[in-house]
């Protein structure tokens, strides 16, 4: 006898990057209010409706219900493990670059681009984002005014100078 599959099981995803800003903690906390509040009670109310119908085996009304109430337990689980384990981000001054700092950096070519240093949740490259995991990110860390680094990206060793830590 073969044993069904679950979308559930197997191996789990790494855990995401506890390192959040305040506002990234409200705005995950308002989510997981909203699942567990309203749309979890939703989600049981239909179970519960099409339970009442008979034959579990045959009722793929059920068993369609069944599977996005597990789902959605699954992603409150972790939510709620992402948010007890969340770390938030505290500017701590502006001589040393550290995780929520914007970063001035000149290129190679002298051109001037900043970054906003954060965890990988937060993370968008489109408005100069970086998480503190990236190349760039993790190059940066630790360092102080005028001091270069040197990163590879892409397969190439890019140079880079501070010039402005806020």
């Amino acid at each position: 006898m073969r044993l069904p599959i679950r979308k559930g099981s197997g191996p789990k995803p790494p855990l995401s990057d506890p390192k959040m800003t305040q506002e990234k903690y409200d705005e995950l906390s308002s989510k997981l209010y909203f699942w567990k509040k309203i749309k979890r009670p939703k989600e049981a109310t239909e179970v519960k409706r099409l339970a009442e119908m008979g034959d579990f085996s045959e009722n793929a009304g059920y068993q369609l219900a069944k599977g996005r109430l597990r789902g959605l337990n699954r992603r409150i689980d972790e939510l709620q493990n992402l948010l007890n384990k969340a770390e938030i981000i505290e500017i701590i001054g502006n001589e040393i670059v550290n995780i929520g700092n914007k970063v001035t950096v000149l290129n190679e070519d002298n051109k001037e681009k900043s970054y906003t240093i954060l965890g990988s949740s937060e993370s968008d490259p489109f408005k100069n984002i970086i998480s503190h995991t990236s190349p760039l990110g993790s190059a940066l860390l630790n360092k102080k005014n005028n001091e270069q680094i040197e990163v590879l990206i892409n397969n190439k060793n890019k140079k880079f100078k501070i010039i402005k830590i806020e």
